[in-house]
């Protein structure tokens, strides 16, 4: 079977800093002395290779002994957290994400300007509810009857995005919020361009195929508007975490397979997959 391969596809630079500052981190400190909130990326063979070289996987600070060293993932965390950390003298290792990093510091700085800041994501992914955290009363939405519900009808808004949202839908949402009474409106872009990069490339890709396939965490955030843009260019999309999970009848009658993979992907994963899916 032909496979074509997206042009940009899997690590981010962001990714990439997480996966390497964990295994300097294990190296630094030893297995069993690194303790991750939560899981680091949203890949779950990557993260359980780590957690096989020594990392240890908590939801809470509490989890964490006196001596334990933690470590920040690439989706960042709330002031909260680092005050705890400082409060409890426990030595952290920072992989958030530079781009999560200056939204983090985007949202304090609007809500200091006086606007009602507006944060345009998923109010239960994790980068969000960081960022949403370093001022208060953020108001989070992601759709038009969101915006509806929740935006008050008057007043200055600042307005941010999730990082691995796609493009589209945020310009989408905002011209809904612009054609609102509102008195001011400032939007700063916090989107991620390698992101935006890889979600084109699957779009360009999606001309040339029968069928798509993109393979990522399930949870993944990026990975699954990655499978949605596929879907909306109107070609039979299967997102899928590895080979395990492929099924032959995805293939049947199709000529020309297309693969990309989310930013937490890494590369082992794609190559395998496109192995196996060439020799049938």
């Amino acid at each position: 079977m032909q496979v074509l391969l997206a042009e940009k596809r899997g690590f981010c630079f962001g990714v990439t800093k997480a996966v390497c500052e964990a295994e300097k981190a294990l190296e630094t400190f030893g297995q069993g002395n690194v303790y991750a909130l939560g899981p680091i990326i949203h890949n779950k063979q990557v993260c359980r290779k780590l957690e096989q070289a020594g990392l240890k996987v908590v939801e809470t600070l509490d989890e964490v002994p006196a001596d334990g060293v933690v470590l920040i993932r690439s989706h960042g965390v709330s002031p909260d957290v680092t005050e705890a950390l400082q409060a409890r003298g426990l030595q952290a290792v920072d992989a958030t994400c530079r781009l999560v990093k200056r939204a983090q510091q985007v949202v304090k700085q609007l809500h200091d300007e006086g606007y009602q800041v507006v944060m345009i994501g998923d109010k239960d992914h994790p980068e969000v509810k960081g960022v949403v955290a370093y001022a208060p009363s953020v108001i989070i939405v992601d759709s038009e009857v969101e915006v509806d519900a929740l935006l008050p009808s008057h007043g200055r808004l600042g307005i941010v995005a999730q990082t691995t949202h796609a493009p589209e839908n945020v310009g989408k949402l905002i011209g809904y919020i612009a054609s609102k009474p509102f008195r001011e409106i400032k939007i700063v872009n916090t989107l991620c361009s390698e992101t935006a990069r890889r979600q084109q490339a699957a779009i360009d890709l999606c001309s040339k195929v029968d069928v798509m396939f993109v393979l990522g965490g399930l949870h993944s955030a990026n990975t699954k508007e990655l499978a949605d843009l596929c879907r909306q260019q109107g070609v039979p999309t299967h997102h899928l975490e590895n080979w395990e999970q492929f099924k032959p009848e995805r293939v049947a009658g199709k000529q020309a397979a297309g693969v990309t993979a989310g930013a937490s992907t890494p590369e082992w994963v794609v190559q395998e997959f496109v192995e196996k899916l060439q020799a049938i």
